[in-house]
């Protein structure tokens, strides 16, 4: 141990002799390397082209170069040199040319380099705008620092356009606490919890206000919209697990597909994201819901639904306002490549006897009153290109569900208290969409250059059928699996499709082998007796041993058309109206059997996208062929006996 001790003393000596005045003063910061501390970016700058960037820190340099990388687009880079030093911070110029974004900081110093965290930046405009009499609402919208000319401005009453330098002028009487932009093709917003902030809220009164936009360039001609209707988060039935564990993972992986190809997506909640009956019982209300439409990977225009008003408030304008605090306008406009979109409020929410502690009647009339049709009139005269695809969303629907006449020709009515002024509304564009939900089912209906698409609903029936103890899948009164629409658009060319929560995109349809199919209580709800059960199980209550098989297709337009042969031999295939087997056995059986009343807003009903065939055996395979209006092909051999159960596909 001595030598061993004695060795190390000499080591030691030896190379600090040999250091020894090799650094007598501080290297010069180039050769030293870096050494900045107590760094501090924060989140988002607002700053004018030529303006000023200070950022905290010791250690900076004069000269020292700082990077901005684009973390959207790495490959754009931008720099600019620190000009001024404290003891507590640098200060450079805004980069030359730099777009609003989010950027990634780097300090160079010689061959050094650190990275400094990130920075959102907002590249505003020259706001300086006068006052004009009358005028009590004016601002800016601009994009990089430049005016956007041709924007669209409202107060939700008066609608103007900005002017070469993108200002805005607009004599506001600020009835409805907004003013808001339709978001110009080929731009975005910046969105706070997935919402974007085309809005501003009012103060109020008569003193001028002025409120400005900062847009953000985008390519967005080709780009998807998911209309989700009808969540009807209550905290019930385990309805946040179902959500959490299905929709959340099966529509991010749907946004997921599209994002990787560089394709802009956004959603659309269609109403009844919340229910009103449970706001106070249950705890759970639109902040809450708020929290759940946060995960979902896109931004989001909500639409307001009967079910997403105040239960304890007894007007329409009064029962509203949660939602327009946490949510926004109840209805504006929006453009997103060569598609103009309009978000309508059709419910006019009554809600007799509801005050302060006590729940209302919760009634509402189906209309778009006569302030929102005016201001829609407004907002199409500003759409030049009437030839450009016109989408309509709002929550209650249009037309009634289609039954079909005596010669098998689909048939519906107005269910819009004003569904003919509505129309009217839009006679002047070649192609509109009405897109809606509120019914929890699927259907279509084509009239004129008018269409509806009512989209089935996220929450299936209400959560019942994928509640733990029943029966395991997730599906609405029609039959359709609990889901939400997809619409594709590049240019003014229009796609669509129903995501079916669960299952893959091909999934259009299911199939019944009506021989196997007989609704009893020993097989489907034991606790309770085929008396009760009959009164649910329409035409399945008895066998059906004439070989018939039904399919229920449930995005059918009559641009669709269903095929089956049986073997090389073609069978006619008849469109009929009729119901559900599986939902029957999934909703109304499963109730019964829980000793309880299935609830008559929940239980299966008639729907007009059936179709029967009728095959010469019992045991042949069938090949059924369904196509789409676009040419997509779906298609199942059947393999019969086909089983029912409550697991079938």
């Amino acid at each position: 141990m001595p030598e061993i001790r004695k060795i190390l003393i000499i080591l030691f000596v030896a190379v600090m002799t040999a250091c020894a005045g090799c650094r007598e003063e501080p290297l010069p910061p180039e050769e030293e390397g870096l050494n900045i501390t107590g760094i501090s970016i924060p989140s988002s700058i607002n700053v004018a082209p030529g303006g000023e960037i200070t950022i905290t820190g010791k250690g900076f340099a004069a000269g020292d170069r700082i990077e901005f990388v684009l973390t959207s687009d790495p490959g754009k880079v931008y720099s600019s040199t620190v000009t001024a030093v404290t003891a507590t911070g640098a200060t450079l110029a805004l980069p030359a040319g730099i777009s609003s974004g989010s950027y990634s900081l780097t300090v160079i110093r010689g061959d050094e380099s650190m990275l400094l965290g990130t920075l959102t930046i907002n590249v505003i405009a020259d706001s300086t705008i006068p006052d004009k009499p009358g005028m009590t609402l004016k601002g800016v919208v601009y994009c990089d620092g430049e005016g956007v000319a041709g924007v669209v401005v409202s107060d939700g009453v008066e609608v103007t356009v900005t002017d070469s330098q993108g200002i805005y002028y607009l004599p506001s009487a600020k009835a409805n606490g907004f003013v808001f932009i339709s978001l110009p093709a080929n731009y975005e917003i910046a969105a706070s919890d997935n919402i974007p902030q085309f809005f501003a809220r009012l103060s109020g009164g008569t003193a001028v206000e002025q409120h400005d936009f900062s847009l953000l360039h985008t390519d967005n001609s080709k780009h998807v919209v998911i209309p989700m209707a009808d969540w009807h988060l209550a905290n019930r039935n385990n309805d946040l697990t179902q959500f959490a564990a299905g929709f959340i993972p099966d529509v991010n992986s749907t946004i997921g597909t599209y994002t990787a190809e560089g394709i802009k997506v956004y959603g659309v909640p269609l109403g009844d994201m919340t229910w009103d009956l449970y706001w106070y019982d249950n705890n759970f209300r639109l902040p809450d819901y708020l929290t759940e439409m946060k995960k979902v990977n896109c931004q989001m225009f909500n639409v307001m639904g009967n079910h997403d008003n105040d239960p304890y408030v007894a007007s329409d304008r009064g029962a509203e306002e949660p939602f327009r605090d946490i949510l926004g306008p109840t209805y504006y406009s929006f453009n997103l490549g060569d598609v103009h979109y309009v978000v309508l409020d059709n419910v006019q929410y009554i809600n007799a006897g509801g005050t302060q502690g006590v729940v209302g009647d919760r009634d509402y009339n189906d209309v778009v009153i006569s302030a929102q049709t005016g201001w829609l009139a407004k907002d199409l005269a500003a759409v030049t290109d009437k030839n450009r695809p016109l989408v309509i969303f709002m929550h209650t629907q249009l037309y009634t569900n289609p039954t079909l006449n005596a010669s098998g020709e689909q048939v519906s009515s107005f269910a819009l208290d004003n569904g003919s002024t509505l129309y009217s509304l839009l006679s002047a564009f070649s192609e509109v969409h009405v897109v809606t939900g509120h019914t929890h089912i699927n259907y279509n209906v084509e009239s004129g250059n008018v269409t509806e698409h009512n989209t089935a609903a996220v929450c299936a029936t209400w959560w019942w059928t994928g509640k733990t103890g029943y029966a395991g899948n997730h599906i609405c009164k029609d039959g359709s699996p609990g889901g939400y629409g997809v619409w594709e658009a590049d240019g003014t060319g229009l796609k669509w499709y129903y995501k079916s929560i669960g299952y893959p995109k091909d999934y259009q349809f299911r199939s019944y082998d009506l021989n196997t199919v007989q609704i009893t209580a020993a097989a489907f709800a034991p606790n309770s007796t085929d008396e009760a059960l009959a009164d649910y199980a329409d035409v399945y209550a008895s066998s059906n041993q004439v070989n018939d098989v039904l399919l229920n297709v449930w995005g059918y337009d009559p641009g669709w058309t269903v095929e089956v042969k049986e073997g090389e031999t073609p069978l006619t295939v008849e469109r009929v109206t009729a119901k559900d087997p599986l939902h029957i056995i999934s909703y109304e059986a499963l109730r019964l059997n829980a000793g309880a009343v299935p609830t008559s807003s929940f239980v299966t009903g008639n729907t007009a996208h059936m179709f029967r065939v009728r095959a010469s055996s019992a045991t042949s395979t069938l090949d059924i062929t369904v196509t789409d209006r676009f040419g997509n092909v779906y298609s199942e051999t059947m393999t019969r006996p086909k089983e029912f159960t409550w697991s079938m596909q």
